[in-house]
This record gives structure tokens, C-alpha cells and sequence, in this order.
């Protein structure tokens, strides 16, 4: 596996700005049950990276070197592993050119220096081949596969985990 930690992006604090933008990206079907509720939903209900705390604690912005957003990273503290949540911006998924592997290796280098003694690991759905071929191409494995609840019901979910190098120098 060829690690690219050369890219192009900057992982930043997510602003209110950027919540909002991301409320507004749109994925096409079977994607878009990960698209956001509008933002002033997402206030009301102080939903995900809407509750100041959460967003502070957990979520960075993923900018391009213009400081244009290119998605998102949930850094879910779990006792011993840093659980990956990620959003690559619509318009950049599903290219074939290799930017979603490069989108989730800086994913990893941040997370291991984060938390360098910590596993890091993610839940995909079993459907999205798409996204565990990005996974895997990026050094994660799949460990397990279970039922949880989403909000639209109950679905079958793989739990990957980085058996890649590490990424820090």
C-alpha cells in the first residue's frame, strides 16, 4: 500500500459556516441517507456537530487549499479506539481517481496524532461497496459485521479497523 501524506487538504476547526454548508450537500440516491437536515434544524434539535460541545470536542472541517470544505471528520472517542465518521463533499465521491483513499489516509494521519496509542476504526454500511473498497485501499479491514439501529431502522453494518502503517513521521 502506497501512503500519500502530501495532500491537499487541512484539517481545521468546523465552523458554524461549515455546519451549515454541509446541511446543504446533496447525495444521490443510495447515498443520500447521509445527507444532513437543514441547519436550523440541526440547532433546534443541538443535533450531531449542531451542540457547540460536541462539535468542538469531535468534528474538524476538511478544507482544499483554497480553504474550500471537502468534507468532514467525526473523531468519536471510544475507550481505546478513535472511531472514524467522515464526509467526502458530494461532487468529489465515487471519481475513481483515488481522492477518497488520499481523503481518508490524512483522516488517519490526524487521528494517530491524536491519539497515537488508540486503534482507529469506522462502521460502514454492508451495501456501500463503494466506500469499504476506499477503506480498504486505505488500510482498514473489515473485524465484524452487526445490526444497529439507524434512523430508518434497523440495517447491517461492518466495523473496519487501520491495519495500515503509521502515519506519522
Amino acid at each position: 500500500m502506497t501512503v500519500n501524506t502530501s495532500l491537499p487538504w487541512r484539517i481545521v476547526p468546523l465552523t458554524e459556516a461549515n455546519c451549515d454548508e454541509l446541511c446543504t450537500w446533496r447525495y444521490p440516491p443510495p447515498y443520500d441517507l447521509y445527507n444532513w437536515s437543514p441547519w436550523e434544524t440541526m440547532l433546534q434539535e443541538q443535533a450531531e456537530f449542531a451542540d457547540p460541545q460536541i462539535r468542538a470536542e469531535q468534528y474538524r472541517a476538511v478544507v482544499d487549499e483554497n480553504g474550500i470544505l471537502s468534507g468532514f471528520v467525526q473523531f468519536f472517542p471510544i475507550v481505546g479506539v478513535t472511531r472514524l465518521g467522515l464526509g467526502l463533499r458530494p461532487d468529489l465521491c465515487g471519481k475513481g481517481s483515488g481522492i477518497g483513499t488520499q481523503f481518508v489516509q490524512i483522516l488517519v494521519l490526524e487521528a494517530q496524532r491524536r491519539t497515537p496509542l488508540q486503534e482507529i476504526d469506522l462502521e460502514v454500511l454492508v451495501w456501500n461497496e463503494r466506500a469499504i473498497q476506499t477503506y480498504e485501499r486505505a488500510g482498514f479491514t473489515i473485524t465484524d459485521t452487526y445490526e444497529r439501529w439507524t434512523p430508518t431502522g434497523m440495517a447491517a453494518f461492518h466495523c473496519m479497523v487501520y491495519n495500515g502503517p503509521s502515519l506519522i513521521r
